[in-house]
């Protein structure tokens, strides 16, 4: 089992959960992290530390968010790791309990 991003943090990249990670698998991209599933080793800190409550356990996924299984695994593959926390966007806020973001998501 591994940890996935789901469509919460589209917009919002708040990166707390950057910093708990001991294994560096999260992957940054212009307007949402993923985790990358082949380093995620499941240790579950990240989940607490997530303001937009974005992340789960891919068995504990919502059904409409199952799809960000593979999306996670894909744009890891792209994207470039993030090892230290960063400000988030000036709007993330706004996007916070927005639904619905995956058309803004920018690859």
């Amino acid at each position: 089992m591994t940890y996935v991003v789901t469509e919460s943090c589209i917009k919002c990249k708040y990166t707390d959960c950057v910093d708990v990670c001991p294994v560096d698998c999260f992957r940054e991209g212009p307007n949402f992290l993923v985790i990358d599933p082949d380093e995620c080793i499941d240790c579950t800190l990240c989940v607490a530390e997530c303001p937009a409550e974005a992340i789960f356990a891919e068995d504990d996924l919502p059904a409409a968010q199952r799809g960000f299984i593979a999306l996670n695994a894909e744009l890891a593959k792209l994207w470039p790791a993030i090892v230290e926390r960063k400000e988030p966007p000036a709007d993330a806020d706004l996007w916070l309990k927005v639904a619905e973001k995956l058309k803004l998501l920018e690859r």
